[in-house]
């Protein structure tokens, strides 16, 4: 995060460290999953290991062959990990960039990355590849030559690690669930406007133009093919900038301010922001003088009732104006997480204390084309704009849909990656249940074939199998939604319109883990019962 720009760093600083815990519970299930199979790897070799003691290999030098071995394998992982971190990096950073004013961001791989990833590295071989190497080399070989010692105590260390890994995976499926749902009822909020077919030609001058001026040009551009209307705004809806003003109303000054927008006659109709009362701006209507109010306006102003022919005035009592339109919410600001404020829309030409018309030095066309795509028409658009007066100069081009989604560029990240390692941690910790169940089924192969010769059904070697497990899971998980639900408070401000106690948002992760655990189970399940006893005592 340290690379990033300051208003980068405030708009995802608390994401990239929600994603860097989803990361590092990722690790810890992948570190969980390799320590139980490097554990069930040990109890296979241990008559090669009492073979190493019987000739003289100390402890130590065993501790030292598993490590080495562990470190061999972390070591490839993480050589595969850097490579993919080289592409991804990049990849993510153009995700969060503002295509208006994008950040030349320099990602290198210097010392500092390459030793934290080292330093992770040999952290994470030392604390779990340890406890199966120590394992490994406390082996006795005369015990292990009579079948070695009771398995029992490396399953439970085992199991735990199951547990560890199921209240991991389940926590990074909680909050990846949180993300998507708030991505997905961000993103269909309503803005009160149609944003398709929509193209704003934000414009500048280098010296302020005359109003005709802006008139004629719109007026040109709405006699070019495929242009069905065009309107004028000081700048696009929800680009970020925004103009406030308190209100007084008969004497008394709100202490809310409310948003000001300066719009052309017919922008409200380019925009498809319906009338509740009232009517459009008259082209000779200027500022100050008429007003069209939303309705969280009237709400707040007027008690909620129909404000079409009330007034009000500034703060300052300079400017008054004459309510003669009143139309439905629309979103103005950027910030899709508040809700609407109070607005008031004022007529884009203005006359100064004079009353003479004043120059206008910028302004955004709003051209709602016929054909679906907007940008089809853009580049012979802001060609035209120039052309059709000199002293116009078109500095931006963005279709309306395309502001929109930049809004939620954040939450559609989070949901993105934070759905990606829900999945690798789901993959992690159903590999390393299998591992542990199918190391168990091959330790009690005698007793289950046995069970067999007696009679045992098939319902009953099930049980027999997935018994222990199956409590692991349900305690990983418990544990998993206790971390999650505390987890919430950390994260409630990367949120929208979810509640962590939703029955969608516990059923989700809990249904998940309940499919992976029986997939996982499966394999070990069949091995089990279709163990034969004559083939099982042959080999003993």
């Amino acid at each position: 995060t340290c690379a990033l720009p300051i208003y980068m760093q405030r708009d995802y600083g608390r994401s990239l460290i929600a994603l860097g815990v989803l990361v590092a519970m990722v690790l810890l299930i992948a570190c969980a999953n390799v320590a139980n199979l490097m554990t069930a790897q040990a109890a296979g070799r241990t008559r090669e290991m009492a073979l190493r003691v019987s000739i003289g290999a100390g402890r130590k030098r065993l501790v030292q062959l598993v490590l080495a071995e562990s470190a061999m394998l972390t070591l490839f992982a993480a050589a595969i990990g850097g490579l993919f971190a080289w592409w991804s990096a990049p990849f993510v950073v153009n995700l969060i960039n503002p295509p208006n004013d994008p950040a030349r961001l320099d990602l290198p791989a210097d010392w500092r990355v390459l030793g934290f990833g080292l330093a992770v590295t040999l952290i994470v071989t030392f604390l779990f590849g340890l406890a199966p190497a120590l394992g490994a080399s406390a082996v006795k070989p005369a015990s292990a030559l009579k079948g070695g010692e009771d398995p029992h105590s490396k399953r439970r260390l085992m199991h735990v690690l199951i547990g560890v890994q199921v209240a991991f995976c389940f926590l990074v499926l909680f909050v990846a669930g949180l993300f998507v749902t708030t991505f997905d009822r961000l993103s269909h909020q309503p803005t009160g406007f149609s944003a398709e077919r929509i193209l704003n030609l934000e414009t500048v001058t280098t010296n302020p133009v005359p109003q005709s001026s802006w008139d004629q040009t719109a007026d040109h551009l709405r006699s070019l093919p495929g242009v069905e209307k065009v309107a004028l705004i000081t700048w696009p809806l929800m680009s970020g900038e925004s103009r406030v003003s308190f209100v007084v109303v008969n004497g008394e000054q709100s202490t809310v301010l409310a948003d000001v927008l300066a719009v052309s006659p017919g922008w409200m109709d380019t925009m498809r922001i319906s009338f509740i009362a009232g009517r459009d701006f008259l082209p000779s209507e200027t500022f100050p003088n008429a007003a069209i109010v939303n309705e969280t306006f009237a709400k707040q102003y007027f008690g909620g009732s129909d404000p079409t022919g009330k007034s009000f005035t500034d703060d300052h009592g300079q400017a008054y104006f004459q309510i003669v339109g009143y139309v439905h919410d629309a979103r103005t600001r950027d910030d899709m997480h508040r809700p609407i404020r109070a607005t008031f829309f004022v007529p884009f030409h203005a006359v100064d204390a004079q009353g003479a018309p004043a120059p206008i030095r910028r302004g955004t066309f709003v051209v709602r084309t016929a054909s679906a795509n907007p940008l089809a028409l853009a580049s012979s658009l802001r060609q035209e704009v120039p052309r059709a007066q000199g002293g116009l100069r078109v500095s931006n081009t963005r279709t309306q849909v395309e502001i929109n989604q930049i809004k939620t560029v954040r939450e559609r990240l989070l949901a993105m990656l934070a759905l990606f390692f829900a999945g690798v941690a789901l993959l992690l910790a159903g590999v390393g249940l299998y591992g542990v169940l199918d190391y168990s089924v091959l330790q009690r192969r005698r007793e289950i074939g046995i069970r067999v010769a007696i009679g045992a059904r098939p319902a009953g070697i099930v049980r027999l199998v997935t018994a222990r497990i199956a409590l692991v899971v349900a305690a990983g998980a418990v544990a998993g939604l206790a971390l999650g639900i505390v987890s919430v408070r950390y994260i409630e401000g990367l949120l929208f319109q979810v509640k962590p106690t939703d029955l969608p948002m516990l059923a989700i992760p809990a249904f998940t883990m309940l499919a992976a655990a029986v997939i996982a189970a499966l394999p070990a399940v069949l091995h089990a019962v279709q163990i034969d006893p004559v083939e099982m005592l042959r080999s003993e």
